[in-house]
């Protein structure tokens, strides 16, 4: 039985309370705190943690179904969720027993650190350094946006290797460690509220025993684990503002019209034509996403495959919908009560966090013409 069978009264609480907070999230570009807490107490915080451990033993399909959900309430709220679950899959294969006993019993915010500065959206490639001394590593970097970075517990961080051949190693770096500094709030366009902002390591030091998987092999572990369940619940996000809006934009159009002629909006073909697009491409997108997740459930050829193209579909076409929307509803959607504009910036976000729509193109004609991904 799916572990949600049993948390869809949390799921459903946790949404409450990010539909409550979200606008003044928003807003204020604060980050969702009051979310946050409810989630991690309701014990969706340790879904995909395995239950001898006190987690739930969930399964990405579960994780993208409350990601989803939150997403219709909340985009900041979701994204920061998703990079949570994001992080907690690779502390849940290569973690030590108390990070994962934590996560499981909502002591522990988790996220990723692998963009930078210098690399950009390669975020296979990192610049930052580790080096190993007397069981300790000192890492230096600088990381280009973390998400939830002044309020993740600790950040599943990439380096180049210490000693062994490899593009990169994966570690479990402290957000207290001394040395780790951060610009100040996030202000931007959409996902206001979910602290996104570059961080930087000097000098910091963690133990040697923080390492997640082997010298060299992060490359494996972000191939492997990171970004097929990064894909999916970034898609989930996406897939959670498209129905938002969709649903949203007909509402609005079947209740609000022209007075002076008796009729709504909904009465244009134009605007029902509109609204017919918008639903189309968010069932699409969410069918797309579904088979995503059977094909890795089921080990499927083509699960690589499925996993670039999720991600950059849904990134692509929530934005359409969401400029549906703000065209169907007119200048009422630029007011924040129809609940279209606030969505509509969210969903730019998806386009260009890594690895970005574009490099997801490439990779996606690189995969269909048989060439190598990263040759």
């Amino acid at each position: 039985m799916s572990a949600m069978t049993d948390f869809t009264q949390e799921l459903e609480r946790v949404a409450a309370v990010a539909t409550k907070h979200a606008a003044n999230v928003d807003e204020d570009a604060r980050f969702p705190q009051e979310t946050v807490d409810t989630f991690l107490q309701s014990g969706l915080g340790g879904l995909v943690s395995a239950s001898e451990f006190g987690g739930k033993g969930g399964t990405l399909r579960d994780a993208a179904t409350v990601i989803e959900r939150l997403a219709r309430e909340c985009g900041s709220s979701a994204m920061i969720l998703a990079m949570h679950y994001s992080g907690v899959f690779v502390i849940e294969q290569y973690g030590d027993e108390a990070t994962r006993r934590d996560v499981a019993n909502g002591k522990h915010l988790s996220t990723l650190a692998f963009s930078e500065a210098g690399s950009r959206s390669h975020f296979w490639a990192p610049l930052s350094t580790a080096k190993a001394d007397n069981g300790h590593v000192t890492l230096d970097a600088k990381k280009s946006w973390i998400t939830s970075a002044n309020y993740a517990t600790a950040y599943v961080w990439s380096s180049q290797p210490c000693a062994a051949e490899g593009m990169s190693t994966i570690w479990l770096v402290p957000r207290e460690a001394e040395g780790l500094q951060s610009p100040g709030p996030f202000r931007g366009l959409g996902l206001r509220g979910n602290d996104s902002t570059p961080v930087s390591a000097t000098g910091v030091k963690i133990p040697a025993g923080n390492r997640l998987g082997e010298d060299g092999q992060g490359f494996d572990v972000m191939m492997s684990n990171v970004l097929p369940n990064f894909s999916v619940l970034n898609a989930a996000c996406s897939i959670g503002l498209m129905e938002a809006i969709s649903q949203n934009a007909s509402a609005h159009c079947a209740g609000t019209g022209y007075q002076h002629l008796d009729s709504k909006l909904a009465d244009l073909p134009t605007i029902r034509a509109y609204l017919a697009r918008m639903r189309g491409k968010t069932d699409m997108v969410r069918s797309l996403w579904l088979d995503t997740i059977s094909a890795l459930e089921a080990g499927r050829e083509d699960a690589m495959l499925r996993v670039l193209e999720v991600k950059a579909f849904a990134g692509e076409e929530s934005v359409e919908v969401g400029q549906l929307g703000m065209r169907v509803c007119g200048g009422a959607a630029y007011r924040k009560e129809v609940g279209v504009e606030r969505r509509f910036r969210d969903a730019q976000a998806a386009i260009i966090m890594a690895p970005t729509t574009d490099v997801l193109y490439d990779f996606i004609g690189k995969a269909v013409t048989g060439m190598e991904l990263f040759g």
